[in-house]
């Protein structure tokens, strides 16, 4: 039988949040119902309400979750009522070209659920990356629920579901970071002091975070970060120059995603080195570079999307981590919310003093 919750709904662009009632199927086949215990607010979740992302309206927001498993449909196996589990975004389908070549992370066929989530009134609504977790329960398709050891907070290792992932799989995954490289991390919110985590925990020797706001940067060396820059009022290619005898370093991860920080990020590697874009862009944003540079300095170019991740590896290894002590996902938490804050919590984004806030339901 469908069920009635509370859930966030961005209604049209730019338009507050409100808290609905909203309707959740049973779970057909390959499908999860999830009880939600906490979820993130996320940048992407703003850009969803913003209509950057598309015009699906209305969306149920969130995204950035865990929780427990309450029912699943015909032919689920990996997942049974009663597990704790993060949600992510990208069920991969173990079919297409990339997961059949061992490269699942690439997955060119991730899925969600097949049925819709509705307001009372039958309106059908779009979920934020095919979760849409500001939301007492949610339908997912059951591939995107992946088991965790229950004994983290739930507020804790939601976060693992999107930003956290992203920056420390861009230095692990994509950048390869490597036992005494020199790492720039460019952008010091949350995925950014991610990215400063998972270098430190790859071994990095030194890791120099930039950004403009001197705040960010404070909380970037409780982090991890070793050197810090602020590119308000230093040249910050100059900056990590000079911090790694004059020859760049190893690995520049840019996560702020725009046309000025990428070209910092590209000159301030060493040759040979190694940029990753983790920053998302708006999709307006035009990149100008010399071609003779990108030639004559070598190297990589990535980008890293969701941190190249593959749920079932990551999730239960950075869990372990964090329960064994070794990184503390915890310091992403700056406040917890419920469903009826999401709209301050987007205001707080602006203020520069927030790495995560968190609805707990």
């Amino acid at each position: 039988m469908p069920q009635h919750v509370q859930g966030v709904v961005a209604p049209g662009k730019n338009e507050p949040v409100r808290v609905e009632t909203i309707v959740i199927p049973d779970p057909g086949p390959g499908e999860a119902v999830v009880k939600v215990q906490a979820c993130g607010v996320c940048h992407t979740d703003l850009h969803y309400k913003q209509g950057a992302i598309n015009d699906d309206f209305p969306f149920l927001l969130g995204h950035e979750a865990a929780g427990i498993v309450e029912s699943v449909g015909e032919g689920v196996t990996d997942v049974t009522p009663g597990d704790f589990v993060i949600l992510n975004w990208r069920a991969v389908c173990g079919n297409c070209r990339a997961c059949t070549r061992g490269r699942p992370w690439y997955c060119f066929a991730t899925h969600n659920a097949q049925q819709k989530m509705t307001l009372l009134d039958g309106t059908e609504l779009s979920p934020a990356l095919g979760i849409g977790a500001f939301a007492e329960k949610t339908l997912v398709a059951a591939g995107q629920c992946t088991k965790v050891d229950p004994a983290v907070a739930p507020e804790v290792a939601g976060l693992l579901g999107c930003g956290v992932m992203a920056g420390i799989g861009a230095a692990l995954n994509t950048g390869n970071v490597g036992r005494g490289d020199t790492v720039a991390v460019i952008g010091c919110g949350g995925v950014g002091d991610a990215a400063v985590v998972g270098s430190r925990l790859a071994g990095a020797a030194k890791i120099i975070a930039v950004d403009i706001d001197d705040r960010k940067l404070d909380k970037a060396r409780e982090m991890g970060a070793t050197h810090t820059v602020n590119s308000r009022s230093s040249d910050p290619v100059e900056a990590v120059r000079e911090l790694t005898g004059g020859f760049g370093a190893d690995v520049v991860i840019e996560a702020v995603g725009l046309p000025e920080t990428y070209r910092q990020a590209f000159y301030a590697r060493d040759l040979a080195g190694t940029v990753v874009l983790v920053g998302v862009p708006s999709p307006e944003t035009k990149l100008e570079l010399p071609l003779l540079d990108v030639f004559g300095r070598g190297g990589s170019l990535k980008s890293s999307w969701y941190g190249d991740c593959l749920p079932s590896r990551d999730f239960p290894m950075l869990v372990d981590l964090h329960q064994q002590g070794r990184i503390d996902l915890g310091a992403f938490v700056t406040e917890t919310i419920g469903l009826g804050d999401v709209e301050k919590a987007f205001a707080r984004m602006h203020e520069g003093d927030v790495l995560r806030s968190v609805v707990v339901l």
